[in-house]
């Protein structure tokens, strides 16, 4: 499954109300541009389609008396809502998935209770102990990569990685119980999206044919 779907949904969730160009330039800001999927035509097919799932609420506006198309804002609905907490849950406990997921589920993790959030970190902890021991059924770290020859290289990799997730995750962890950021219900959240005229650093420039609309 693509990050796509989270991070749309996250965007229009934090603003409100969003048109396409304010979820395009807010992903540029935060990056996902560069580890994910989040191109602008996939940006703005992802709005369209969620909409037509009900997903969003697709608003058209007026055009401005400065001319230009109406544009169409985006709302969440409560089956979106319900879709983006599912999708936020899920991807901060499994482990066989692909990194774009876990980066864009970190970036709405404030999104949570501090409590739920830990209780899926430690399922993913759990999740790749468990994935590790499958691993180490057919390979023994301490004999090192050559006991299969160059194909041993392939499991010492996923030991390493699993080994790194769970040192990563527990680190996270902590800092989460000992107080770092804030999270719902704890007071006002991080603001991390752009407001309407800011200019955004990170954006790429490139235009595309839905930004104006």
């Amino acid at each position: 499954m693509s990050a796509i779907r989270l991070l749309v949904l996250g965007a229009v969730r934090q603003h409100g109300r969003a048109h396409g160009y304010q979820v395009r330039n807010d992903l540029e800001y935060w990056g996902a541009h560069e580890w994910s999927n989040a191109k602008p035509g996939s940006i703005y097919h992802a709005l369209k389609q969620m909409a037509k799932q009900g997903l969003l609420v697709a608003h058209e506006i007026a055009p401005s008396t400065a001319g230009g198309p109406p544009r169409t804002e985006y709302e969440i609905t409560e089956a979106g809502t319900e879709e983006f907490l599912t999708l936020l849950r899920s991807n901060l406990v499994s482990y066989d998935q692909r990194p774009d997921m876990l980066s864009a589920a970190l970036g709405f993790i404030v999104d949570l209770p501090r409590g739920e959030a830990v209780d899926l970190l430690r399922q993913r902890v759990r999740g790749i102990e468990e994935w590790r021991r499958s691993v180490t059924e057919y390979y023994t770290p301490e004999e090192g990569p050559e006991q299969l020859g160059h194909i041993g290289e392939i499991m010492n990799l996923w030991v390493h990685t699993a080994d790194g997730g769970v040192e990563w995750t527990r680190g996270l962890i902590k800092r989460i119980e000992d107080g770092a950021y804030t999270f719902a219900g704890e007071g006002e959240p991080f603001v991390a999206v752009l407001g309407e005229g800011e200019e955004n650093p990170y954006a790429t420039g490139e235009r595309h044919a839905e930004d104006d609309h």
